[in-house]
Formats: C-alpha cells, structure tokens, sequence
C-alpha cells in the first residue's frame, strides 16, 4: 500500500494528514495545560478501534480537513503565538511521516515549543525511533495487558505486546517527566490509564509492568472519566459508568506498587 499515492488502510488516510480542530486546550494533564492551555492538534483518524471511544465521531471518520506539511506547520507555530505551552499531537501514530515533515518546517521558522506524542499507545517501534530526539513529551494509553479484551474492544489482540514495548522505548529515550520551575512538564513520559467497569482494563497488571518494568517515579494518570460511548451500550459490561469503588480500588493497588506520582 503507497500512501504517497493517497491507497488508504485501515485508518483511511492517504498522502495528507486530517486536522478535525486545533487550540488551546485547558483541560488536559495539570502540567500540560498550566495557565495558558496545551496547544492541541487533533487529527481525524485512527489505528484503532475502541468501541468506547468518546471521540469516535473523530477518529472512526474523516471529519476534519486535509493540510500539507506547511500548513499543519503553520498550526504549531500559530499554537506557539497564541501562548500555549506546548504543541500537544492528539492521535499521531498513523501519520508519523507527515508530522515529522512539518516539524522540519515549523523548527525552520522558529517553533520552540515542547513536542506532546499523544497516542492510543498502539505505537511501532519503527516509527518510535524516527521520533528520537523529536518528540519531548510521549503521552501513550495504557488500555489492556489481555490480548483477548484488546482484540474485543479495540481490534488489535497484540496490543498489550505492542503497547508495553512501546512504553519502554518512549521511556528509553524521554525518561520520567521532567517539570520546570511553574509545574508545566518540558520532557519525559507520562503515562494515562482508563478504568474500565468490572476489572476490564485489568489495572493491576499494567500497574505491576509500569513499576516492575520501566520507573516508579512513572507520571501516571488514572483516569475515571469512563461513561458508555460509540457501540459501547450494546456491551453488557461496558453499559454502564464507573463506580467510585472501582476508581479507588485502581488507585490502591497503583499506590501498592510503588506508584506514587500519580494524576487522579
């Protein structure tokens, strides 16, 4: 398949990548946002395929428009002017190329700003280290360490030996988040999980592998904003919200492992 030639795949995205909206977004980590947002890109698309997904309407279609490497450059360096302290890449891992392209573009015409990877974490190595000594800030998932629920709800079995790989080489070349004076992160990794209703996300062993694996002093955010989205009413277990006991029973055993810079 030649992308160049804009053949699609499975995330449905030719030559140019799809920008769905940009800004700055005041809602993300405490030490992205700060005082003056995370400067988001969101692009359309993505490599996988969650049933859950909240943003399902912009990464299961191609909502947004196409940009060239100038203009997505043009993006970072206007997220720049507007004060944001980072420029912060919302669903990358299927358009590795065409970001570095505009990196190289926007670094030429002065962009300064902190690189965030945001990713599913469904991330290649190949493609991780065309991003060495690029990307400042790797912000993967963590979603399953069972390859029988990633393949159910997401589409992918070999996602928890992908992902886990993954984690290691973003943290073989970022380290642990590193903040300046102002709490506002300028390199390192952090590291999201959500929790899932009834153990679905398998929390325990994730956590185990972050703390066993690759650092103690890992930034990890335990997230437990989960709510039924996309096609994940027609799945019993997934039906309903998160209970308050199941969040704190996630942050327990987090905490059990030695995991104490932790974002909840």
């Amino acid at each position: 398949m030649d992308r160049t030639r804009d053949e699609l795949g499975v995330c449905q995205t030719g030559r140019l990548a799809q920008v769905s909206s940009y800004g700055p977004h005041p809602g993300e980590e405490r030490p992205l946002s700060g005082k003056r947002g995370s400067g988001t890109i969101f692009f359309a698309r993505c490599n996988l395929r969650c049933v859950f997904c909240q943003n399902a309407d912009i990464s299961q279609s191609s909502v947004g428009q196409a940009v060239s490497a100038g203009e997505l450059a043009g993006l970072m360096l206007e997220l720049q002017q507007m004060g944001c302290h980072n420029v912060n890449l919302v669903s990358p891992s299927h358009i590795v190329p065409q970001i570095l392209e505009a990196l190289l573009i926007a670094a030429q015409q002065g962009l300064t700003l902190p690189i965030i990877y945001n990713s599913g974490g469904y991330d290649s190595l190949e493609m991780l280290t065309l991003l060495d000594g690029v990307v400042d800030i790797y912000m993967p998932d963590m979603k399953y360490s069972d390859p029988d629920r990633a393949n159910q709800y997401s589409g992918v079995r070999d996602y928890p030996q992908v992902n886990q790989a993954a984690v290691l080489e973003m943290h073989r070349q970022v380290g642990d988040l590193q903040l300046d004076e102002d709490g506002i992160a300028q390199s390192g990794l952090l590291v999201r999980h959500l929790v899932l209703p009834h153990g679905l996300a398998d929390s325990e062993r994730i956590f185990q592998f972050l703390a066993e694996e690759v650092s103690k002093n890992v930034y990890l955010n335990i997230m437990a904003q989960y709510r039924p989205a996309y096609k994940a009413y027609q799945i019993p277990k997934l039906s309903r919200r998160l209970k308050p006991k199941e969040y704190r029973e996630a942050v327990r055993l987090a905490k059990q492992f030695g995991l104490n810079r932790l974002d909840t």
